[in-house]
């Protein structure tokens, strides 16, 4: 019999690569704030609020999951800023109410943080650094994180890097399929030359994000991939290796961008605990591009 897998954030992009590599081993429920249908094949659907205790509690004696994967929140960075108590109710509050619930049933949780809990001024940051949040979506998945800690003995914070690919399963919020959208309509995109980053791609990422569910590790792990760039740069070699103009492709500086909430410059993550302990192999960006790039192909 399989063990009963929770995702929240089920019509997320992360949460959908996570389904979809999990229900040839797990029986899948998810969760999304919208309505969703419940008849998804293999995978269980249902609509709640994270923010409802009450009735998460009574779903979670329902399914009684043996792993929870928490992806769900609100990770717009300027609407946060823009809307700090509705992103510290759902990022904090709906973190805090699965976790106790993990506690009260010994439920292994997988909690998916960020590489914008650091300042960025260092890069290249290992699971040992300490964070620094400079805007207020970070700073919610910091106190998210020490309360998964705090709360959940057998849990795991996965702290992602910025995710490359296309949806695979639902809709997602996919940069690429937008960037793709743009440039095809023979528009021109900004992208930022002073943010560098590590991307992964959203099948590796699913990939470990069930193998992590299955295993024993616990404690930080950094999901990223194995290359440092900034995001002009990547942007570029996407461009180029879909066979567009790189020229498409225009550098801004998002911190001279009025309006928008602080980001770190360089928030680059190390990821060699992940390359030491885990069987997924982290990619480069151009081989996470081909992964995604072939794996949408195999749906089609």
């Amino acid at each position: 019999m399989k063990k009963n897998l929770l995702i929240t954030g089920f019509s997320g992009f992360v949460a959908g690569s996570v389904i979809v590599h999990a229900v040839k081993d797990w029986q899948v429920h998810a969760l999304d704030r919208i309505d969703a249908p419940n008849d998804q094949g293999e995978i269980k659907v249902y609509s709640l609020d994270l923010r409802d205790a009450k009735h998460l509690k009574a779903l979670f004696k329902q399914i009684q999951p043996d792993v929870v994967i928490h992806t769900a929140a609100i990770a717009d960075i300027d609407f946060c800023e823009n809307n700090q108590e509705l992103a510290e109710e759902v990022n904090v509050g709906g973190t805090s109410n699965l976790a106790r619930l993990c506690n009260e049933n010994g439920t292994r949780m997988i909690f998916c943080s960020t590489d914008t809990v650091f300042d960025g001024k260092k890069g290249f940051y290992s699971e040992e650094d300490q964070p620094n949040p400079i805007n207020f979506y970070a700073e919610t998945k910091v106190r998210a994180e020490q309360i998964v800690r705090k709360l959940v003995e057998n849990s795991v914070v996965t702290r992602l890097s910025l995710v490359v690919g296309l949806p695979v399963l639902g809709i997602g919020n996919s940069f690429l399929a937008r960037t793709i959208e743009q440039i095809k309509a023979g528009k021109s995109v900004k992208f930022p030359e002073n943010e560098i980053r590590t991307p992964i791609d959203v099948i590796t990422l699913g990939r470990a994000q069930v193998e992590l569910a299955g295993s024993d590790f616990r404690g930080t792990i950094h999901l990223s991939g194995s290359d440092r760039l900034t995001r002009y740069d990547m942007a570029r070699k996407i461009a180029k290796k879909l066979g567009f103009s790189p020229e498409m492709i225009i550098a801004t500086n998002s911190n001279s961008m009025p309006g928008r909430a602080p980001r770190p410059n360089d928030a680059s993550l190390n990821n060699s605990k992940a390359q030491r302990l885990l069987k997924t192999q982290m990619h480069t960006l151009i081989e996470g591009l081909e992964l995604t790039l072939n794996f949408k192909r195999e749906q089609q």
